[in-house]
């Protein structure tokens, strides 16, 4: 069977992504915080395409997420808008943009949306976050929740370990997850939760839910590009399948790239004016 005949075909939109759970169609979303990448992944047929502020992780070296900036996020947002034709753009608000105070989380959102050309946001959390999301959406900006592991809070937590793993924290994520679609988010991201849980909360909420590390009865899944790659190096939790080991690829492109200068192979006569 053809790539073709998996893809949504069209601008993909917040609707687009209803209509794909709504028909039992699975939906795919990567990371991608540069032009070049985000060129190539929506080329191949990704549905969503996430500007993470795991770009702290992968583009700058950070152990965690909270230092990313907004005027961080809005450059790479702008970066991957300029290459996407295709798939939905949404992008990551970072720490301190959002959290306890409404009117900045829309004063954030809103920069974004002007200034990168995406689709939609996302931010973590549920109930805490309801007045930010209730602001945002009330401006007529597409707000994707998330819930489960939230990185953002991890100084909170201490572990990036698996979340709702007891019937109260269970209880509060189906809580939340009804409360996210009520408050009119367009869709959700579960983060390294059980899966049955996670099939649960699809099934119990007419947005998609798209998961990581929640296992495959969700509506959709996500990985950061880095990571499904083999770029990255050292991080393997269970849910990560990498598609290629392209961290060792570049390495022996490079090691060869020196050998040829150091020899004086490279240039050649054909590679010179």
């Amino acid at each position: 069977m053809s790539t073709a005949t998996h893809v949504a075909q069209g601008k993909v939109t917040t609707r687009t992504l209803l209509k794909m759970k709504e028909e039992g169609k699975k939906i795919a979303m990567l990371t991608a915080y540069d032009y070049s990448m985000a060129a190539l992944i929506d080329q191949a047929g990704i549905d969503a395409v996430l500007v993470g502020d795991s770009a702290a992780n992968v583009m700058a070296g950070h152990p965690t997420t909270l230092p990313i900036t907004l005027d961080q996020m809005i450059y790479h947002g702008v970066s991957v808008v300029r290459a996407v034709k295709r798939a939905l753009v949404v992008v990551d608000m970072p720490f301190g943009s959002y959290q306890g105070d409404p009117i900045e989380a829309l004063r954030s959102a809103v920069r974004i949306m002007k200034e990168t050309g995406a689709d939609a946001v996302k931010l973590e959390g549920g109930e805490a976050a309801a007045d930010s999301i209730r602001k945002i959406i009330s401006a007529g900006i597409p707000v994707m929740g998330h819930l489960g592991l939230t990185p953002q809070s991890i100084n909170q937590f201490g572990t990036y370990s698996v979340r709702a793993t007891t019937s109260q924290e269970a209880d509060k994520l189906l809580k939340d997850t009804l409360l996210l679609e009520e408050l009119g988010c367009f869709s959700i991201v579960l983060e390294k939760v059980p899966a049955k849980l996670a099939e649960k909360a699809s099934r119990s909420a007419s947005i998609p839910v798209i998961g990581i590390g929640a296992g495959g009865g969700v509506d959709g899944q996500v990985l950061v590009l880095h990571d499904m790659l083999g770029i990255t190096q050292g991080f393997s939790p269970r849910f990560l399948r990498r598609y290629h080991n392209l961290g060792q690829e570049i390495a022996g492109a490079v090691s060869r790239y020196v050998e040829d200068v150091k020899e004086g192979s490279f240039p050649n006569e054909k590679e010179q004016y």
